[in-house]
């Protein structure tokens, strides 16, 4: 064999190693991408929730398989800590979460994956309650009066509405800011003269004796809305799902209806809190229908709608508490097409 012949069989046989070498890393690399895409798209909808009324009825849709029967794969955290969910979401680390108007719009407009209300869960009618000392018959009592509530909150907001009802300010008592928890056990210690609390930590402030709940979220209806946000993210890439997630809220409700017994159970297990207390909870919340959906995402010039009270908080918040970094975009906060679309299917 000449020199010259040896030197072309040479360069075959690298030619042949390297058609090879490239075939194999195209075809690993289609599988790779193909194998990360299929990952991607069989992740769960990561939603949290925490310790509300109104939000325990996501362990009764968890439980007894309603996600997928409604063709989603939903997993289900629950917070002991209801801030850790809002800073979750807010972060990215999850797809949605259940929390309150008062929330959303202190945490949204600077959410890296930005945050939309896709469902009105219920609206505080009771639970919410401001409860005082016996020798505190009225609210303007409270002037200069210490009230343990933790500041930015529900039912921080509560205080301030019927303190402005009654023609008083914020400033006119004085606010002891403190975890809801520890602010219950300061009123309860007989440290402070009156408490703002959410269920169940009211329970321990009306053990002290001779308190009396003053105001409650009864008196102003549609204030402390709660409900399904999820990222924007979740809105653009999956509808679908979306769209899955309301369908299983409303076909919870309805199993609820079907099965209360059963249902109980489990939010009385989910909640850590005896049938009696669940029994009294439910009393002070308005879980929202439908129809009550379509009104609170229309536009209107009371608490019953979501942009009207949007307003009335966001005042609260830059007002009060100078404690609002970004405001949201509220045109892009609010999103009723899957409420819609899904009272359209139920017609």
């Amino acid at each position: 064999m000449t020199k010259l012949t040896k030197i072309i069989w040479f360069l075959a046989v690298v030619l042949l190693i390297s058609f090879f070498a490239t075939s194999y890393w195209q075809n690993s690399s289609s599988v790779s991408v193909t194998a990360s895409t299929n990952s991607v798209a069989n992740t769960p909808i990561t939603i949290g929730y925490s310790n509300w009324a109104g939000w325990w009825i996501w362990a009764v849709a968890e439980e007894e398989g309603l996600f997928a029967k409604n063709g989603v794969d939903v997993k289900m955290l629950w917070y002991d800590s209801y801030l850790e969910s809002l800073e979750a979401l807010a972060a990215g680390q999850i797809d949605g979460n259940s929390q309150t108007l008062n929330d959303t719009i202190s945490f949204a407009g600077n959410a890296v994956n930005g945050e939309v209300v896709v469902l009105v869960n219920d609206n505080s009618a009771g639970n919410d309650k401001i409860i005082v000392a016996d020798r505190i018959e009225r609210v303007e009592d409270l002037k200069g009066k210490d009230v343990a509530v933790e500041a930015g909150v529900v039912d921080d907001f509560l205080l301030t509405l019927a303190l402005e009802k009654n023609g008083m300010k914020r400033e006119d008592v004085n606010i002891v800011d403190i975890e809801t928890g520890a602010a219950v056990e300061a009123f309860a210690a007989g440290q402070t003269d009156a408490v703002g609390a959410f269920p169940p930590f009211w329970l321990t402030a009306l053990k002290r004796e001779g308190a009396r709940e003053l105001v409650s979220s009864r008196d102003f209806p549609g204030s402390i809305p709660d409900l399904l946000v999820v990222s924007q993210k979740l809105v653009k890439e999956k509808p679908k799902e979306v769209g899955a997630l309301i369908d299983t809220w409303f076909d919870t409700l309805d199993f609820i209806q079907q099965n209360s017994q059963r249902a109980d159970a489990i939010m009385a297990r989910r909640a850590g809190v005896n049938t009696e207390q669940l029994q009294l909870f439910k009393e002070g919340t308005k879980i929202f229908s439908v129809a009550d959906n379509l009104k609170a995402f229309s536009k209107g010039n009371d608490m019953a709608h979501l942009n009207f009270a949007a307003e009335k908080i966001t005042e609260f918040l830059e007002n009060n508490l100078k404690a609002l970094d970004k405001k949201p975009n509220f045109s892009k906060l609010f999103n009723s097409k899957f409420v819609d679309r899904y009272a359209l299917n139920q017609q």
